[in-house]
């Protein structure tokens, strides 16, 4: 009898929905475990003394701190960059251009390489973004932050054909 049935008839609308669902989540299944986890610590021994007899116990290494690589280029420099925009985007001082300047300065950058863009609009309201920028040799470093900007941005772009890294009107970095 189900051979005499048009070949839409012989499963019925349940049946294909189930399949359709079983397909769907065999297909999430997949792609989950295909999907890299964070990596996992590698655990480091160390000595302990306990009556007088070292023993080994593991601790997990973290990651080494990004630090300036002077010598380095605009992408070797840019993991501490970011850092430093990440830190400064944590603090109440995130809409001042100048906590990124100074902060930026403390870690190493070259303060007279610096551009940053004014925290206010020309009408007096808070900027919704601020920008800020580092040249290094024939490339920016450059971060956004701000209201209408979310999350901190941090890029690497070639320097402008003025030699500058920033567009615009920017304020003076004089203190």
């Amino acid at each position: 009898m189900a051979r005499d049935l048009p070949p839409r008839a012989r499963f019925p609308v349940r049946s294909r929905r189930a399949t359709v669902v079983i397909a769907a989540f065999a297909l999430i299944g997949a792609l989950t475990a295909c999907t890299p986890g964070e990596p996992e610590s590698t655990p480091t021994p160390t000595t302990t003394a306990t009556d007088g007899a070292p023993s080994a116990s593991p601790t997990p290494t973290t990651p080494a701190a990004p630090a300036l690589v002077p010598d380095g280029t605009a992408e070797d420099n840019l993991p501490l960059f970011s850092a430093v925009t990440a830190a400064v985007w944590a603090t109440d001082a995130r809409v001042t251009g100048r906590a990124y300047v100074d902060a930026l300065t403390a870690a190493g950058f070259d303060k007279a390489a610096m551009q940053v863009t004014d925290d206010t609009s020309t009408v007096g309201n808070p900027a919704e973004s601020i920008q800020f920028s580092v040249r290094w040799g024939d490339q920016c470093l450059i971060g956004q932050v701000g209201p209408a900007t979310g999350e901190p941005v941090a890029v690497v772009m070639p320097v402008l054909a003025e030699g500058n890294c920033l567009v615009g009107q920017t304020r003076p970095i004089d203190w």
